[in-house]
C-alpha cells in the first residue's frame, strides 16, 4: 500500500470520528436544553404546589383571550395562591377585550388580593384592565391614562380611481357596512360611530370615576385621551403610589397580611403543544429558533403600520409605535 493511499485512509477516518464527535456534542447538548426546559416547567408546577404570590403579566394588544380568561379562573380556585401582582405593560387593544379581562380580574379580586403594577406603559384598555386591582401603581416615568375610545377606518376611493377599479353595492338600508374603504362616509354614518364611541366612552369614564372614587366631572376632564406619566396620574388621583413590585409586595404585606418572603410565581397560558413527544418539540424549538431571527428583522418595520389597524371594532389604545415592548421604555434627556 503506498503512503499516499495510507494518508487518505487516515483522512477518512478523523473525519469520521470528529463527524461522529460533532453529532454527539451537538445531540448533547440539545437534550440538556431540552432536559433543563422541561425541569424549569415541572419546578413551576411544583412551586404552584405551595403557598405563594401569583404574577399574572399582561404584555401587549390587549385581545379577548379565553384561555387568559381561564387562567385567571383557575388562579381564583387555586388554595396556594395567597395574593397576585398584575405586572402590565399594554397600550391597550380592543374594548370588548379589555372588558371582559377587567370583568375577570374583579371576580378574581373579590376572592384573592389584588395589586396592579403599571410597567413601561399601561394605557387606554391597559389602565382599564388596572382599575380592577384593590391598589394601583406606576413607576414615576411609566406611560398611563389615554382614557377614551377609537373607531378608526381607511378609505382607499383615490387610489381605486387612479388604477381603473370601481366599486358598487346593494344595501338594504343605507347605513348598512358604513363606513366602507371605498367611498367617502357619510355624515349620517359619522353620526351613529359617533354614538357607538361616545357610549363606550361614556361607560369607561364611569368606571374610571367608581373605581377611583373622583366625581363623575373630575373624571371627564381627566378622560380627554391624553397620556400621563406614572407621577402625574399619582397627582390626579389615576394610581394609588409610585413603584414596581417590591412596592407591589410590601403593599399586600402591609394591607392584605401576605406574607412578604412568599415567592413570587408566574402563571402564564399553557402551550397547546405542551403534550408532543420530545422529538416534535425539539423539531419545533429549532423551527422557533429560525422564525425568531426573521422576526427580529420585520420587527424593524412593523410600526409602519398601526396597530389599530389590526383591530376590529372599538379600541381602547394608545397608538405609540413599539409602546408595549420593554425596550421602548421612557428614557429621561434628549437626543
Amino acid at each position: 500500500m503506498s503512503l499516499d493511499t495510507e494518508v487518505l485512509i487516515d483522512r477518512r477516518r478523523i473525519r469520521r470520528k470528529l463527524t461522529f464527535w460533532r453529532v454527539a456534542t451537538f445531540s448533547i447538548i440539545a437534550l440538556g436544553l431540552i432536559a433543563a426546559i422541561i425541569a424549569t416547567a415541572e419546578l413551576d408546577e411544583f412551586s404552584k404546589r405551595r403557598p405563594h404570590i401569583a404574577r399574572l403579566a399582561i404584555d401587549g394588544v390587549i385581545l379577548e383571550n379565553r384561555k387568559q380568561l381561564k387562567l385567571i379562573e383557575e388562579i381564583g380556585e387555586s388554595g396556594n395562591v395567597q395574593g397576585v401582582i398584575l405586572s402590565i405593560n399594554s397600550p391597550g387593544g380592543s374594548t370588548t377585550g379589555g372588558e371582559a379581562l377587567y370583568e375577570a380580574l374583579r371576580e378574581l379580586a373579590e376572592k384573592k388580593p389584588l395589586v396592579a403594577e403599571i410597567r413601561t406603559v399601561g394605557a387606554s384598555a391597559g389602565y382599564m384592565i388596572a382599575l380592577s386591582a384593590d391598589h394601583i401603581l406606576a413607576r414615576y416615568n411609566s406611560i398611563t391614562g389615554s382614557i377614551g375610545v377609537l373607531f378608526q377606518y381607511g378609505n382607499i376611493a383615490k387610489l381605486m380611481d387612479t388604477i381603473g377599479v370601481e366599486m358598487d353595492a346593494v344595501k338594504s338600508a343605507p347605513l348598512k357596512a358604513e363606513p366602507d374603504y371605498y367611498s367617502p362616509a357619510s355624515p349620517e354614518a359619522k353620526a351613529v360611530l359617533g354614538t357607538l364611541v361616545n357610549d363606550s366612552y361614556e361607560w369607561f369614564v364611569k368606571l374610571v370615576a367608581e373605581r377611583r372614587q373622583l366625581d363623575q366631572d373630575t373624571a371627564q376632564s381627566l378622560a380627554d385621551g391624553r397620556i400621563y406619566s406614572g407621577h402625574a396620574a399619582h397627582n390626579n388621583g389615576l394610581i394609588d403610589a409610585i413603584g414596581g413590585e417590591k412596592t407591589a409586595i410590601a403593599w399586600l404585606e402591609d394591607e392584605k397580611a401576605v406574607k412578604a418572603d412568599l415567592p413570587v410565581i408566574n402563571w402564564t397560558v399553557k402551550d397547546t403543544e405542551e403534550g408532543l413527544p420530545i422529538s416534535m418539540k425539539m423539531t419545533q424549538g429549532i423551527g422557533i429558533g429560525l422564525a425568531n431571527g426573521l422576526i427580529d428583522e420585520l420587527n424593524l418595520a412593523k410600526w409602519l403600520i398601526s396597530p389599530a389597524i389590526t383591530l376590529d371594532g372599538l379600541v381602547s389604545v394608545w397608538q405609540a409605535p413599539g409602546a408595549a415592548q420593554e425596550k421602548s421604555s421612557v428614557r429621561g434627556g434628549g437626543q
